[in-house]
């Protein structure tokens, strides 16, 4: 009676769950819908190209390259199939027996967490469209996703997502990342034995990589033959290529992520210009987008070389090194330094660091005073210290290291950077007229000038690649062009979104840029700059040193590229001096070899070529001029 009893309450049990588990599977089927397939696996990394269309890096919350399946190589696809499911081809959306196994093994276990027993559908189901919880409301979902995929796409179709999207581990999806993350080669450039990696690893990433574990090579090993003999079982390889498949190197684990090092600072630059360009955060984490940038690959390798092998000895941990390049004319950024590892710290320090200018604004001065008619022969009073008039108050001035020049010209003034004689000289040109030549040079209205002057010596501070951009301009012989990073953007289907294009305008006249590029180039042939004679072919430029030595800089051009380099500290009441073992830290030190060993890799190859001739305004007789200061009487 008791066990009829118990039958009977068996019986119902079992009809309450199948009821109930129809009606639950029902309302699935009617209120669970297939998110569009496109959506997600169309969406994939945009990739940050040098100008040459290397690789920089990616951007996108997911490594991700998209293959079509007649891309994939045929031993990669029977591998991926050998190891997670053979009979795909054949079987439904769903296996009942994989699913009944995977059950009873995970109710041995007492918990969910054990066995899949997935098909490569429901796997595609669970990754695109799913979250990888295994809990009971989430699996008959990935039922019904997987069976309505059924319907709607054919197998070739469901397969070529399944293999664009599901993780590989090191970041990537999809077999063209991993492909490139485990062997350093596309997906179509693998061996057999290679695939079969590929094809064990992608069940357990942190259980298969063997960078990750010792243990991880042995399970390799032992899921890297189930391939291979399921392979052979299949027939889908020769029983000689089985026995020829052997466990090949895997690459090493990248410590490193798409933003660490130096190039890290470029990928963010690259975001931030997309931003002003109008493209979207979406579009580029998951447009798949191609950015190709204007950064010449050996311009910038020579940028990071010359940092890295000149860099300070013993420096501390706050000093910083920001270099820009600039190609003239076009406005095209080659080579940006913003720093040793954006992920230690995102402040670029080529564009968003700021430094007093020093020196390297003292060329301003000479433009307007050429463009006054003051020429290069005109004879200052280069005595130090001075006093000048500064709206009704004294502004004393001196030369660095207290030196005295007596009466020189403009070409000595400027290759010894003679402060006593620019101040006046800024006065005598005008000094709104040196803020209005710094303007049209590049130096852009966020970067405070005020008409005093102290604007001469470069009491303001900008970013680096301001002061490369003004330099450009005197290098294109008064042609000032908008500075820009992006060159190109394509979307997926390779359309052209957006082209760069170089933004001119002609702001100073020839003239005034040859008599400026001739009196610079004293700089480098036997003045403050001479540590640029190294370069070998003609350069024109300026050191530049702040008050108290907390900034230096060297800011030099020769006709087919402008660079900046500059030294400073945190805080900028910090002074430089003891850094490497000079007990004073100028423009002409560490900046000027930083810019000599970066031009010579950039360069490297490129034609000598010369500067214009001279215009010399004004004529070449000396012209005495009053400096306006009065003699401060050493001593008090």
């Amino acid at each position: 009676m008791i066990r009829r009893k118990l039958i009977r309450a068996g019986i119902f049990l079992a009809g309450f769950g199948f009821i109930a588990g129809s009606t639950l599977f029902a309302f699935a089927w009617f209120t669970v819908s297939i998110p569009d397939p496109n959506a997600y696996v169309n969406s994939q990394s945009t990739i940050i190209q040098y100008s040459n269309g290397q690789e920089i890096g990616r951007i996108g919350s997911q490594n991700r390259q998209i293959l079509p399946l007649a891309k994939i190589p045929m031993n990669l696809r029977n591998a991926v199939l050998a190891a997670e499911d053979r009979n795909f081809y054949s079987n439904k959306a769903f296996s009942v027996t994989g699913i009944a196994r995977a059950l009873l093994n995970n109710l041995k276990s007492g918990s969910l967490n054990g066995e899949g027993g997935s098909t490569i559908t429901q796997q595609y189901a669970k990754t695109a469209f799913l979250s990888p919880s295994r809990t009971i409301q989430r699996k008959i979902k990935e039922l019904v996703i997987s069976l309505k995929l059924e319907n709607s796409l054919s197998k070739d179709q469901i397969f070529e997502n399944y293999l664009n999207t599901i993780y590989f581990g090191r970041g990537s999806y999809g077999v063209q990342t991993a492909s490139q993350q485990y062997f350093n080669r596309n997906a179509n450039q693998l061996t057999l034995s290679q695939a079969a990696v590929i094809a064990s690893i992608l069940r357990s990433p942190g259980y298969y990589d063997p960078a990750l574990s010792k243990d991880n090579a042995e399970r390799l090993a032992n899921r890297f033959q189930y391939v291979i003999n399921g392979m052979l079982d299949r027939k889908w390889i020769s029983p000689e290529d089985a026995a020829k498949a052997k466990l090949p190197i895997v690459i090493p684990r990248t410590k490193t992520g798409q933003l660490s090092g130096p190039k890290g600072h470029i990928v963010a630059a690259v975001q931030k210009e997309m931003g002003k360009l109008g493209f979207s955060e979406d579009q580029l984490l998951v447009g798949g987008l191609v950015i190709k940038t204007t950064i010449d690959q050996r311009a910038q390798q020579a940028a990071v070389d010359a940092v890295t092998k000149l860099y300070p000895k013993k420096a501390p941990e706050n000093l910083r090194i920001g270099l820009a390049a600039i190609r003239p004319g076009t406005g095209e950024i080659i080579a940006m330094y913003g720093g040793k590892d954006y992920l230690a710290r995102q402040l670029n320090d080529a564009t968003q660091s700021i430094a007093l200018a020093g020196s390297t604004f003292k060329p301003f001065a000479l433009i307007a005073a050429l463009e006054a008619g003051i020429p290069l022969t005109s004879m200052w009073n280069g005595d130090s210290p001075q006093t000048f008039d500064d709206l009704g108050k004294p502004y004393e001035v001196s030369n660095y290291g207290d030196e005295g020049w007596g009466q020189i010209d403009l070409l000595e003034a400027t290759k010894h950077s003679v402060n006593t004689i620019f101040v006046p000289l800024g006065q005598k040109a005008g000094l709104d007229k040196v803020v209005d030549a710094a303007r049209r040079a590049g130096i852009p209205e966020s970067v405070a000038m005020v008409p005093a002057p102290s604007v001469s010596l470069g009491v303001a501070s900008p970013h680096v690649i301001d002061v490369a951009n003004s330099y450009a301009t005197f290098a294109a012989q008064g042609i000032y062009s908008k500075p820009y990073l992006i060159a190109s953007v394509t979307g997926p289907n390779k359309g052209v979104l957006y082209e760069g294009i170089a933004q001119t305008q002609e702001v100073f006249s020839k003239d005034v840029m040859a008599d400026l590029t001739y009196a610079l180039k004293g700089v480098v042939n036997g003045g403050t700059g001479s540590a640029a004679l190294g370069l070998g072919r003609p350069a024109a430029g300026k050191t530049g040193t702040s008050q108290s030595n907390a900034s230096a800089w060297f800011s030099a051009y020769t006709p087919q590229l402008a660079a900046s380099v500059a030294l400073f500290r945190d805080s900028a009441s910090e002074s430089l001096n003891g850094i490497g073992g000079l007990t004073s830290v100028t423009g002409g030190t560490f900046p000027a070899r930083i810019w000599t060993a970066f031009m010579k890799g950039a360069l490297k190859g490129e034609p000598v070529m010369s500067f214009p001739a001279p215009a010399n305004i004004g004529g070449l007789d000396p012209v005495v001029m009053t400096s306006g200061g009065t003699q401060t009487m050493k001593g008090k």
